[in-house]
């Protein structure tokens, strides 16, 4: 369920500059109802519905190898005629590769089943250590926590850095993460109460993010020890404070790539790096882009 409960809180809650919903999310399912673990949804619309869809996001099941309804991979290859975005979260590739969406295309998927799927389609080329890819229309991601990051990658796509960092902040996560799938194998999601905990040293470190912030600085206002924090984070954030910091500068630099007019050493000096040279090497190792060719993709225009 939470593949399904993940997209739909975060995308729900996304908010344009002038503060309307940036997107309107419809629930639509092959069936009338779909049970879980003693749960029950009722999809707002039928399959029909996604002819009106500009992105489709594919969910995950239990029997991820199982064959999908005809109906469903009917739709989602009309989908994919009228060049709709389509994402699959956890083991919803195996559908994407069913309607043969995935062919010739890089894609990951939940480490369970990623070598079951390269076997059985040896025309995609499985990568079990990525988040998320992005060919473009298609994307996928790996086990559910992924979802956070695919999406939150989907609405910075659609709306830039600055809504993506405001959707991380209401979902208290970082807006990225760094490496593959391979760290958070045995990883649970962390309940939202337990994020909480963290919110004030949290805007602290948004409100100073410009300083030379050292660990001790941000265990002092925590009133923690730096090893007590440090396990914090990583429990229920799933970065250390110093990781949280660079990203947070980090997302701040987008933002002034896709709006201002300033150069990226005047960036990398304002979001508190101390040279441009760890700028340029913490943006690339975070975004997998150069701030350069950010700019040229992401920059705003009038």
């Amino acid at each position: 369920m939470s593949d399904i409960a993940i997209p739909l809180d975060l995308f729900r809650h996304v908010r344009t500059a002038t503060g309307e919903p940036a997107y309107k999310v419809t629930l639509c399912g092959v069936n009338k109802t779909l049970r879980n673990h003693g749960m029950v949804l009722r999809p707002d619309a039928g399959l029909d519905h996604l002819k009106n869809a500009d992105t489709v996001v594919v969910p995950g099941r239990n029997d991820a190898m199982a064959a999908s309804s005809p109906k469903l991979l009917n739709a989602l290859k009309l989908s994919s005629t009228r060049g709709t975005r389509i994402a699959s979260i956890c083991t919803g590739s195996v559908v994407l590769a069913q309607a043969g969406l995935l062919n010739g295309l890089r894609a990951t998927s939940h480490w369970l089943v990623t070598d079951q799927l390269a076997a059985a389609y040896p025309d995609i080329h499985v990568d079990a250590n990525q988040l998320y890819i992005d060919n473009g229309q298609v994307l996928t991601s790996a086990g559910a926590a992924a979802a956070h990051d695919l999406c939150l990658h989907m609405i910075r796509c659609d709306y830039g850095a600055a809504v993506a960092a405001a959707t991380a902040r209401v979902a208290v996560m970082p807006v990225f993460r760094e490496g593959g799938q391979a760290q958070f194998i045995d990883r649970n999601l962390i309940a939202k109460d337990k994020q909480r905990s963290l919110s004030p040293v949290l805007r602290w470190i948004e409100k100073n993010h410009q300083q030379p912030l050292r660990l001790s600085d941000i265990a002092q206002e925590a009133a923690m020890s730096v090893r007590t924090l440090n396990r914090r984070f990583t429990e229920e954030l799933g970065v250390t404070p110093i990781q949280w910091l660079l990203q947070y500068r980090v997302s701040v630099a987008q933002q002034l790539l896709e709006e201002s007019q300033l150069g990226v050493e005047q960036i990398a000096f304002k979001v508190g790096f101390g040279s441009t040279s760890v700028f340029r090497k913490q943006f690339r190792r975070i975004t997998r882009m150069s701030a350069v060719g950010y700019r040229c993709s992401f920059r705003q225009t009038a």
